[in-house]
């Protein structure tokens, strides 16, 4: 299988590297710095699960050319019109499908209007990565669990193909029946999760140590699981118990990424596709959530601030 990866940041340099263990065809498709920086020392992932190091393809130009089968988007959601149009000769005139692997549905959205949802598949992973500042990418533990799977009936094979593609590699790998399901059970707890760091600006644990945190993590949980069930979505008892497992915990050091792109006083944050546009399905369903519309103020400042 041939892929395209757009960027070769934590997570499109993991997978990427990991594909390439697997036997893909994989190029990246990166900006000019990333792309020197992987000519001089390759592209290094250090991982419990394995180690990886070695010269990898990239392309820099805005076309990255076309004869791909898949072109994986692992980039920030805000990039989204800037990645589809890097990708769209690709796409478009190429044939290659999209798998992104992106926070909330909204880029969803964008993506089956831009170049239909035949050719969308749908992607979920469960993993901590960063680059660090030598480039090197780190994963931190060994947890790694990625779902795809076909939206439309036309995009069965070619998921089924990456399944047995990546499941090569380790982690879990899981192909879905139900991949729509998939996302929003994703979305649900990252939205929870990141509306309540962030507005609180720590971790799980600190907010289940101070008087109300417990009470309003419980608020933020169940605003995001109401918007869920009225789009048709409800969570599965099993998952919605898991998300109240990681969210309650008082030893929990988790913090959504969006509340430590805050804490580095990052330019960019994600709070349009994760807080805002849950906001927005909520009110196509009439459901009001006070907790998350505070919280999306909150963010909506920072951007301000922050141009």
């Amino acid at each position: 299988m041939k892929i395209l990866v757009l960027g070769a940041g934590g997570m499109g340099g993991y997978y990427g590297a990991r594909l390439i263990e697997a036997g893909a065809d994989v190029t990246f498709l990166v900006r000019p710095a990333r792309a020197d920086a992987l000519a001089h020392h390759g592209l290094r992932v250090r991982s419990d699960l394995g180690d990886f190091r070695g010269s990898v393809k990239t392309v820099v130009a805005d076309d990255p050319g076309a004869g791909y089968d898949l072109v994986l988007l692992a980039c920030k959601s805000y990039d989204i019109d800037a990645a589809m149009d890097a990708i769209a000769h690709s796409v478009v005139e190429g044939g290659a499908a999209v798998l992104p692997l992106l926070n909330g549905l909204s880029v969803y959205d964008q993506l089956d209007r831009r170049f239909g949802r035949d050719r969308v598949l749908g992607g979920v992973s469960y993993i901590a990565t960063t680059l660090a500042a030598d480039g090197a990418i780190s994963h931190a533990g060994r947890a790694d669990k990625l779902l795809v799977g076909a939206r439309t009936q036309q995009g069965q094979t070619l998921a089924a193909e990456f399944h047995r593609l990546i499941s090569r590699t380790p982690g879990i790998r899981g192909l879905s029946p139900d991949i729509g399901q998939e996302l929003w059970n994703k979305w649900v707890m990252i939205a929870a999760g990141a509306l309540m760091t962030c507005l609180m600006r720590g971790t799980v644990g600190d907010i289940m140590k101070t008087r109300d945190g417990r009470r309003l993590m419980e608020q933020a949980i169940d605003e995001c699981n109401a918007v869920a069930a009225l789009c048709g979505y409800p969570l599965p008892p099993r998952v919605a118990a898991e998300m109240r497992d990681r969210l309650l915990d008082d030893a929990s050091t988790w913090a959504a990424s969006m509340m430590r792109d805050i804490a580095r006083n990052a330019g960019q944050i994600e709070a349009d596709a994760i807080v805002g546009d849950l906001l927005a399905r909520a009110a196509t369903v009439g459901r009001d959530l006070p907790l998350s519309r505070i919280a999306y103020c909150h963010l909506q400042v920072y951007q301000g601030q922050h141009g």
